[in-house]
């Protein structure tokens, strides 16, 4: 039996003396807390200022009316005055398009809402201007919501349409206080007797100054159990996180079997012989792996969403299959990283697939709020494809153009790139000697 190779002894306080001990651990923290600080803060800083062409869909529907022999289209007038206001020409694009066009839209996640005027707008407000009526019927414009491209972004443009529908009820009130004004100096007698006497006639006086009305309608509903279009959020993290640590695991477990690492079990520690293996045949098992397992996570991410916790869900087998090629693009991703950088590759993964992704993938707050810094990295950081994949597979029908095409294109890419690039620097370390079974001692200290 082999007696056990001694060791060097240290006692904890000579090691805390150890500048190598605390140097590197001081510098990884520090830049850590300071880079991601800097990455999420700076997101989500002042979302309503870095606001850019926020896309809303405007609906005129006014069919107008005739008003003593003269034609009157307010709507068409309140829609030019929207798409030409200075105070939202940078904020917001706007997509002036008819109610079949909007309800597309919404439904492929391409604006975060919609303004409609009805076909009734013009009529109802030359109604309150003209003799009273026994129920004055106020003008009204609907908003409408779409939590499903992101309830951050449905409640800014929400927000936005009510501060339309605000300043055009103003200037609505402006208008029909001005046409009364000369009514009545053209028919004193009318003026003060009819407009008084009749019944509803000081409800409609009311209603002059603030006549245009807004009516909330959710454009494209979703379920209640879609956490307000936050669920496709938390899955797609799911994903990512499951293809970033499953990575970190077949890594290790890998090393633990070839003898490069320990198996601590509790307070025992087991060192299995060191095997010789390239770092490209290191480098596919590990791929191999992370691939064949990404279709166990998957099914069980989903089994825990939707079977467990009960997010409402359809298109099942599609959701698992995107899973799994999302989960196994980000594992390989991973193990590209720390193939190529060692030690430091379960760090730059993190920056990379987390640290960087979640801020620019428009999952919480919109790409159009994020500064353009965010908006770059959202064309091609992972995370942005896969939020977009998960979230047209259970809000949009898994339509092709409500974001899913764009999820499978770059994840495809994402994963024979990453493929690539590991088998490319992993052969380079080869050819030049730089194998991972050769140790290279180091002093202590």
């Amino acid at each position: 039996m082999s007696e056990p190779t001694p060791l060097l002894r240290v006692s904890a306080s000579g090691l805390l003396r150890r500048r190598g001990v605390w140097l590197p651990s001081a510098v990884v923290l520090g830049l850590l807390s300071l880079v991601l600080s800097m990455l999420y803060l700076g997101a989500n800083n002042d979302p309503v200022g870095a606001t850019k062409d926020l896309p809303i869909a405007l609906v005129d529907s006014d069919r107008g009316t005739e008003v003593a022999g003269k034609r009157i289209d307010l709507g068409a007038q309140i829609a030019t005055r929207i798409t030409g206001s200075a105070e939202l020409r940078d904020k917001v694009s706007w997509k002036k398009v008819d109610r079949r066009t909007a309800d597309d839209l919404l439904a492929r996640g391409e604006v975060f809402g919609a303004l409609v005027i009805p076909e009734d707008f013009s009529a109802d407000v030359a109604a309150l201007a003209g003799p009273p009526q026994r129920a004055p019927h106020p003008p009204t414009m609907t908003v409408l919501t779409n939590p499903a491209a992101g309830s951050f972004g449905s409640g800014m443009a929400a927000e936005i349409n009510h501060k339309v529908v605000a300043t055009t009820s103003a200037q609505v009130g402006r208008g029909l206080t001005e046409q009364l004004g000369r009514q009545a100096a053209r028919h004193p007698a009318s003026a003060a007797t009819g407009r008084t006497a009749a019944p509803g006639a000081a409800a409609a006086q009311l209603m002059i100054a603030d006549p245009v009305k807004a009516t909330v309608e959710e454009g494209h509903p979703l379920g209640t159990h879609s956490g307000l279009g936050l669920s496709a959020f938390f899955y797609a993290l799911v994903l990512v996180l499951g293809g970033m640590l499953g990575a970190n695991v077949i890594h290790a477990q890998v090393d633990t079997a070839l003898g490069y690492l320990a198996n601590d079990k509790g307070p025992f520690r087991f060192v299995k012989p060191a095997q010789h293996m390239t770092r490209v045949h290191h480098f596919v098992v590990c791929s191999v792996l992370m691939a064949v397992l990404s279709m166990l996570t998957s099914a069980l991410a989903m089994a825990g969403a939707v079977g467990v916790v009960g997010i409402d869900a359809s298109h099942l087998p599609l959701l698992w299959i995107f899973g799994t090629c999302a989960t196994a693009a980000m594992g390989i991703t991973a193990l590209a990283l720390l193939a190529v950088f060692g030690t430091p590759g379960p760090i730059v993964s993190m920056l990379v697939l987390i640290g960087l992704a979640i801020p620019s993938a428009g999952a919480t707050i919109p790409l159009q709020a994020l500064p353009d810094f965010y908006r770059f990295l959202a064309e091609f950081e992972p995370f942005r494809q896969v939020v977009d994949g998960v979230r047209s597979i259970l809000y949009f029908g898994a339509r092709a153009d409500a974001g899913l095409g764009r999820a499978w294109t770059m994840t495809a890419v994402g994963f024979a790139g990453s493929l690539l690039l590991g088998l490319a620097l992993t052969r380079l370390y080869d050819r030049k000697g730089l194998h991972r079974s050769d140790l290279r001692l180091t002093p202590a200290g």
